[in-house]
């Protein structure tokens, strides 16, 4: 039993909790019922109240039951305050006032003071409790009476009563035979009783013996139809109705008359009354815990009438939070993505192989012609700038997007001109028309005036292709323009070699910078919301620890515990995006191993190797590389300018609902048959039926544009022009269903 009270205790202990996050008014009702239940929980008496409206003979009956005038009787209400009645080694009455001051007096006399009603029939406002004490064998038990004021007479008694019922185990509700079952009586019962879980209640009837034979004989039905109706939770066998005749119970007692008391109902009454604790009292556990459902259920009610706006309200903040985070990362590492690509491109344009490749021979030429200023303007800067740029938009896009750190152009400079310092001219006149000299930076093109001019630009284009490196017996003994030509070619070879290096170091050294620039911070959270995030965890704990209180002990709630709720995390931290991991299969080739590698550095991607799965049936035909990289900076723009115009009002999952289902949606209908047309045409263009959504219209269009792009058919002229005339149609009928 000691450890069924602690458990209670533990649940006490989360009502008082739960009450308090409710800051309810001390004087509250429901307040005032929290603070009841949670004291009877843990009294170890079995409470018997007695309850009805004033001069029902409340106090008589009680009196009868403990055989002496214990309790004050008049014939006016005269109980002003909730009378305990406990067991005691002789009659003695403790009042305890509001201050703390407490009185004990032998016997009852004191009660004409402290617990009846005043000239105005008003209560005591100086009185917290009353308690009589009795050598009365049926309270030596343990068990208490509760002599409650009369009801329907003033409010605040009204209030004390509905109160204290709650800390009752089992009801005596008291009727007059004379008026049954009042519209008050009626609604007290179900108000006070019912809607609150109370439901051990015995109905005695009083004055029955003050009406003529055949009134009782009708009474008695009535008094038996009133029990009937009310289902009380009383042991089985027992009835929930007994005739008391108070007062002539109560005259018996005084005079000893046994005969006359058994008469009046009283022995019976007690006789069960008795039996009926015998069985409650163990297991008053029962008992109670229905008004401590009725009561847990108001207050989490009262919790989830505060905790769901403020959950709502913290849901919508955080939803908003992160749907901008979401769109900055999808932004983010789209722009990292451009960007590392681009520099990837720039990076293998300035491998020193590849620049030897494309600009050498041509270079070479220019300096031998004296032209080499313009060669690198007009080609080599040309080309460099266009190569910077791309990666340069990049960084600006992102500036833009998260406002950091304002990005540095790209600036890759050119080495000094390459100089040629030329062999002693040989004696040889055939070989040379004209007198040579030393040409210092300035180029040779003085040379280049006659046959011999000539015979260098040819040299340089037939040692590069033959692969100087080797070279067979024909050139061991090379002419004067050869050897020219070599020196043009070595010198061009440093001049790209020296570019190269440096570009690549400047190139390092931006890639590092520009980390600073497409990156973003979290924004620190509002402290009002950082308030009411902390004060919802507390209410919903507080909810929680109720529910799970409430399910110790086997009461069934209808509410869920509330899930607990995130915390912002997002405080003073900054998101860069990561390179993406890319899974190769390795090849035995290791010269395409080593292509593999080198894409994925260009693309700042890591490489992961895996075991290749099993062969296709059939591969489909690859992509062309020129097609994808013009398509691809296309989508990446696109879809960056999609997510800042989602940037206008990012949360609103409304927002979001509408925007899928206008993508997804067919157009709207047009409103002329020219228009109909029009837009039937585009629609069979891109081979799609005409109720196909947008984004089935945006996926056709970029499959036909990398199947038709006249790049692929740069060399087959007829399939070329049939090319240019198909991707005419495609982005005409793109940009028609587009507009809808």
């Amino acid at each position: 039993m000691q450890q069924q009270y602690e458990g209670y205790k533990d649940l006490a202990d989360s009502l008082k909790s739960a009450s308090a996050l409710l800051n309810l008014e001390r004087k509250s009702q429901l307040h005032q019922d929290i603070i009841t239940i949670c004291n009877h929980l843990v009294n170890p008496s079995f409470r018997i109240a007695v309850f009805g409206p004033f001069n029902h003979g409340k106090s008589t009956l009680l009196n009868a039951m403990l055989g002496n005038r214990t309790l004050p009787i008049d014939l006016i209400p005269t109980t002003g305050a909730s009378i305990t009645v406990k067991y005691g080694s002789d009659v003695r009455t403790r009042i305890m006032l509001v201050d703390g001051t407490e009185i004990y007096r032998s016997g009852t006399e004191i009660l004409q003071q402290f617990a009846i009603l005043d000239g105005n029939r008003q209560m005591r406002k100086d009185v917290a409790s009353v308690e009589v004490f009795c050598p009365h064998p049926f309270l030596e038990t343990g068990v208490e009476f509760l002599d409650l004021p009369g009801t329907n007479d003033r409010d605040e008694q009204d209030n004390l009563v509905r109160e204290q019922l709650l800390s009752a185990d089992l009801v005596i509700q008291l009727l007059d035979a004379r008026k049954l079952m009042t519209l008050g009586e009626r609604e007290n019962l179900r108000d006070w009783l019912l809607d609150r879980g109370i439901k051990t209640v015995i109905f005695v009837a009083n004055f029955l013996n003050l009406l003529e034979p055949d009134e009782q004989k009708q009474v008695q039905n009535r008094l038996l139809f009133v029990a009937e109706s009310f289902r009380a939770e009383l042991p089985p066998g027992f009835s929930n109705l007994y005739r008391v005749d108070a007062l002539p119970a109560l005259r018996a007692r005084l005079k000893g008359d046994v005969a006359a008391a058994n008469s009046s109902g009283l022995a019976a009454f007690e006789t069960a009354l008795q039996n009926i604790v015998e069985i409650l009292q163990p297991n008053r556990g029962s008992v109670r815990l229905p008004r401590v459902q009725a009561i847990a259920s108001q207050i989490q009610y009262s919790l989830k009438a505060k905790i769901d706006p403020i959950a709502l309200e913290i849901k919508s903040f955080d939803d908003k939070q992160n749907s901008k985070i979401e769109i900055k990362q999808k932004a983010a590492n789209l722009i990292y993505k451009g960007f590392t690509t681009s520099i990837g491109e720039l990076r293998d344009w300035l491998e020193l192989p590849k620049l030897l490749t494309k600009y050498q021979a041509d270079a070479a030429v220019a300096l031998a012609e004296n032209k080499f200023k313009d060669w690198q303007t007009n080609t080599l800067k040309k080309d460099l700038n266009q190569l910077q740029l791309s990666a340069v938009k990049w960084l600006y896009q992102a500036y833009e997007f998260f406002q950091e750190e304002r990005p540095q152009d790209l600036l890759i400079s050119f080495p000094s001109e390459p100089q040629v310092i030329l062999p002693p001219k040989p004696n040889n006149n055939d070989d040379l028309s004209e007198p040579g000299s030393i040409a210092v930076g300035g180029g040779i093109g003085w040379l280049l005036g006659g046959p011999v001019g000539a015979a260098v630009v040819g040299s340089i284009s037939y040692l590069l292709n033959k692969n100087i490196q080797k070279q067979d017996e024909q050139f061991a003994k090379e002419s004067y323009h050869q050897e020219v030509a070599k020196l043009c070619i070595t010198a061009i070879e440093d001049y790209l070699s020296s570019f190269s290096s440096q570009g690549l170091s400047i190139l390092t050294e931006y890639e590092r910078k520009a980390e600073k620039v497409i990156c973003f911070e979290f924004s620190q959270e509002p402290v009002e919301i950082t308030t009411k995030r902390g004060n919802l965890q507390q209410l919903q704990n507080g909810f929680n620890d109720l529910l799970r209180e409430l399910e110790k002990v086997k009461i069934l709630s209808n509410h869920q515990p509330y899930k607990k709720i995130p915390k912002y995390t997002n405080t003073n931290r900054k998101y860069s995006p990561q390179p993406e991991r890319v899974k190769l299969f390795p090849e035995k080739d290791p010269v395409i191993k080593q292509q593999q590698e080198k894409t994925a550095k260009n693309t700042g991607t890591r490489v992961e190797y895996v075991s290749p799965p099993p062969p296709p049936k059939a591969s489909p035909s690859p992509r062309p590389e020129e097609v994808e990289a013009k398509f691809r900076d296309w989508e990446l723009n696109e879809e960056i300018a999609r997510m800042k115009a989602e940037m206008q009002s990012p949360g609103s999952q409304t927002s979001k609902q509408q925007n899928s289902t206008q993508s997804n949606k067919a157009p709207n209908q047009p409103k002329t048959q020219t228009e109909k047309d029009k837009i039937t045409r585009a629609y069979g263009i891109l081979g799609l039926q005409t109720n196909a959504s947008q984004a089935e219209v945006k996926q056709a269009y970029r499959t036909l544009v990398k199947k038709w792009h006249p790049d692929l058919f740069v060399n087959q002229p007829q399939l070329l022009k049939q090319a240019q005339e198909k991707m005419h149609l495609v982005n005409d009928a793109y940009t028609i269903l587009s507009d809808k």
